[in-house]
């Protein structure tokens, strides 16, 4: 009886513990933190992964290699960091590679998508909010094709996870500036996939009003 008071009591403390507790903890081989951290942090990772690589079993396998590796560098957590952008980091490096590993394995050898001057309006989502959300990762996963497997990260963490630039940056390990020019290709070229495949959902753009009357005069 005693133990099973005694597991259940370490339990509770576990789950009352912060994401760096938990880090601190796992680094000591804990792995009833290292329990919890898959239970609280499985679901947003394979998300992650999923939008990613764009398959759900494969972005499973991704995130158990992530707490894997976890495990394995549990002892090199950089306390500078936040836990999540450490736990993002290795998850995005796997996916991004992942992906990689099967367009080699495929060949894909498809041109990237005809680009076009304007990136994602805010409005475009709004326009697409009237579906489904698998119906929305279904179109972003196919319209996603003509990423890079960078643009497809940054894009995801940064429009879909709803993280900072800052944050994105310290996740993929790259400036903000390289953040900002990934997130505008990645917007001009899902736009362009937009434009060409569900029309409906891509409101038309509009050219600026001082471009219009120079045109006009």
């Amino acid at each position: 009886m005693r133990l099973v008071f005694s597991k259940n009591q370490q339990l509770a403390t576990v789950r009352e513990s912060t994401d760096r507790d938990l880090l601190s903890a796992i680094a000591g081989a804990d792995e009833v933190a290292l329990d919890e951290l898959i239970r609280r942090k499985t679901p947003v990772l394979v998300q992650v992964a999923f939008r990613i690589v764009g398959d759900l079993e494969e972005a499973r396998d991704v995130v158990q290699l992530t707490f894997l590796r976890v495990w394995e560098n549990r002892q090199r957590y950089d306390e500078r960091f936040s836990p999540n952008t450490w736990i993002y980091r290795i998850t995005t490096n796997l996916a991004i590679d992942h992906l990689r590993s099967r367009r080699s394995r495929e060949r894909v050898a498809e041109p990237l998508r005809l680009h076009i001057e304007r990136g994602l309006e805010a409005h475009a989502p709004s326009a697409l909010s009237r579906l489904g959300e698998r119906e929305v990762q279904a179109i972003f996963a196919e319209l996603a094709v003509g990423l890079t497997e960078k643009q497809r990260a940054i894009f995801v963490l940064r429009e879909l996870e709803g993280l900072s630039s800052a944050e994105v940056a310290e996740v993929v390990g790259c400036r903000e500036s390289t953040v900002r020019n990934h997130l505008f290709n990645a917007r001009r070229t899902l736009r362009a996939a937009l434009l060409e495949r569900y029309p409906e959902y891509a409101p038309a753009v509009t050219a600026p009003a001082s471009t219009a009357s120079e045109a006009s005069s």
